[in-house]
């Protein structure tokens, strides 16, 4: 592809997920408002979650209307390009992103297939569930990707209890169960909310159900603890917590099937359930397997060097959890945390205009501040990395609660500034006054 050289250097962010949202936003800021580069994000969603947020969806603590942004919007104030679409594939020698068609929900076209021409390509497509092959997982499970699945969860949530309340007295028929597969940070979070959630939603007029005998949720892990990639006293101290909200926890268990009313466990026993969720492991996108060339691992993660480019192509780059950062100093790769992304974002804001002036980038490094689990409005527990100290600060209650909300700070202030947030803070402080304590549709 041939440019004249007058024209702007062309940067193409896909994906509007955590990562790639917070850099396009600094980019315009800093590139395209002033005419020094073209930005443009390619992303298939109309509005941006934050994507932990996505527990507090699905289970009625949150209004996604409050916390969604709208991408059109935040592009024309912050000097960035946003274009619909779905990237399909890559052409590295014409430089070229190809994108899918976009069709609205009766089928017809919004927008047909394109090409974007690029000079440096991000690609921050985040990463989704891995289902490990197991039968009916597709078919009969909600795995937490997107506010849709958030929104949809919700609704079989809510309508799964009226329909308990007007089933009245029958033997057993008010019972409300939800298996939760995969105790990690999402399925922890999701199963504390939940139960707070349900307690508050059963208390709008649902009377015939108790919320203490006739919900059950269950949290079903294959290791031998629940969260695994946390310390050790992290996962006690929330055990304990679960059990005393009377959460059901049964690690050491395999799920073999998911069917329409519950879950198949490898030893042979049946969990009725009318709502499974998954959250049992992440990939990133399969498409992204040998992308043009480009390098990828046994997760589909593009793997890049300490600068976040590719090892194959030097203006490809990938940053979040699609890609396979090294973490010095450790072995393996960097976690797929919203930190890690949040980071990078930053890190490529700084390092893409140097090479606008064909400067050397400087190389990216990971630093832990350390893991957060929230377990909804009755604790919070985890651990900071104590930079004064040298070691590790074990943390839990009012604190950490405070730190945890802190993230989702960090992120709003990345891409709206300190006056919007503040605005909207307030706005949401205000509002929760006004509405119901749970979303009730």
């Amino acid at each position: 592809m041939t440019r004249t050289t007058n024209e702007l250097h062309r940067i193409v962010v896909v994906g509007g997920g955590a990562g790639g949202l917070e850099l396009v936003t600094r980019l315009g800021n800093r590139l395209g408002k002033r005419g020094r580069a073209h930005i443009t994000l390619i992303e298939q969603a109309r509005t941006h979650l934050w994507k932990p947020h996505l527990h507090e969806i699905a289970a009625g603590s949150i209004d996604i209307h409050h916390h969604a942004v709208d991408y059109l919007a935040q592009s024309h104030r912050h000097g960035f390009r946003y274009r619909l679409g779905r990237m399909v594939g890559l052409d590295r020698r014409r430089r070229e992103v190809q994108v899918a068609p976009v069709l609205d929900a009766d089928g017809a076209p919004i927008t047909p297939p394109y090409t974007r021409g690029y000079d440096t390509l991000v690609i921050a497509v985040g990463s989704q569930t891995s289902d490990f092959g197991t039968p009916g997982v597709a078919e009969h499970a909600i795995a937490l990707e997107t506010p849709h699945d958030a929104e949809r969860f919700h609704d079989r949530l809510v309508n799964a209890c009226i329909r308990a309340h007007v089933q009245g007295t029958t033997a057993g028929a008010r019972e409300v169960t939800v298996a939760i597969v995969g105790a990690g940070a999402t399925g922890v979070e999701l199963a504390a909310e939940l139960r707070q959630a349900l307690r508050l939603l059963v208390s709008y007029g649902l009377d015939q159900i108790d919320p203490e005998r006739d919900i059950d949720i269950h949290l079903i892990e294959a290791g031998p603890r629940i969260l695994p990639a946390l310390p050790e006293r992290i996962a006690n101290a929330a055990a304990d917590l679960l059990r005393h909200l009377g959460i059901r926890l049964r690690c050491d268990t395999r799920v073999s099937a998911v069917r329409a009313d519950g879950v198949e466990l490898a030893g042979g026993e049946f969990v009725p359930a009318q709502l499974v969720v998954w959250a049992a492991g992440v990939k990133a996108p399969q498409w992204l397997r040998d992308l043009d060339g480009l390098e990828s691992n046994g997760i589909n993660q593009l793997v890049v060097r300490q600068t976040l480019q590719t090892t194959r192509d030097d203006a490809v780059f990938a940053c979040g959890d699609c890609a396979a950062a090294p973490w010095l100093g450790h072995h393996g790769n960097v976690p797929p945390r919203a930190q890690a992304a949040h980071q990078q974002a930053s890190h490529l804001a700084a390092q893409l205009p140097r090479r606008l002036r064909d400067r050397p980038l400087m190389p990216w490094r990971y630093r832990d501040f350390g893991s957060l689990v929230s377990l909804g409005e009755h604790s919070t527990v985890g651990f900071l990395m104590g930079a004064l100290v040298g070691r590790r600060l074990w943390v839990e209650g009012v604190f950490a609660r405070l730190m945890y909300l802190s993230l989702y700070k960090l992120h709003e202030l990345a891409v709206h500034g300190w006056w919007r947030t503040t605005l909207g803070t307030a706005s949401r402080l205000l509002t929760r006054r006004l509405e119901p304590r749970v979303k009730l549709h």
